[in-house]
């Protein structure tokens, strides 16, 4: 089968337009729902798969704390009251790493600098922000969270 180089361009395009607006929406929808009240919190996205071992489903996760790196995830970080996400990390499945590489078609900065970090500097990405909440302010939100669920 040959591949019109125009035809590939067009897809790969439509491809990244779609797969940054769904990400990109699944961080603002969470964000407006302030989980967390006004507090930043990470975004914890990470594929599992189902009882019938073939269909995968992307799992997004609120947390107040840094998860720990793994394959096939991504982390983000929410501020509430804006529309600011950063990214810690998206790094894919471990057989898919090689279609990240520079000077292929789907190249990718974000995911094969997580993809070092991943291998060479770990806790790079799982060291906590500056800016994260202590301990026990962490405990403190969960115990409100857990009266409020028991309340209902």
């Amino acid at each position: 089968m040959k591949i019109q180089l125009l035809d590939a361009h067009d897809r790969l395009i439509h491809f990244n337009k779609t797969q940054a607006k769904d990400i990109s929406e699944c961080c603002q929808d969470m964000i407006k729902k302030r989980p967390f009240g006004n507090h930043a919190f990470y975004i914890f996205a990470h594929a599992r798969t189902d009882d019938d071992g073939i269909t995968k489903r992307l799992i997004w996760q609120p947390r107040l704390t840094r998860p720990r790196a793994q394959t096939n995830s991504m982390l983000f970080k929410g501020y509430p009251g804006t529309d600011l996400v950063s990214i810690i990390w998206m790094i894919p499945d471990r057989n898919l790493w090689s279609q990240y590489d520079k000077g292929k078609l789907t190249e990718s900065s974000v995911v094969s600098n997580s993809i070092h970090d991943f291998l060479n500097e770990r806790e790079k990405l799982e060291t906590p922000d500056s800016e994260d909440l202590s301990e026990q302010e962490i405990l403190k939100i969960y115990e409100e969270i857990s009266q409020k669920g028991r309340s209902l």
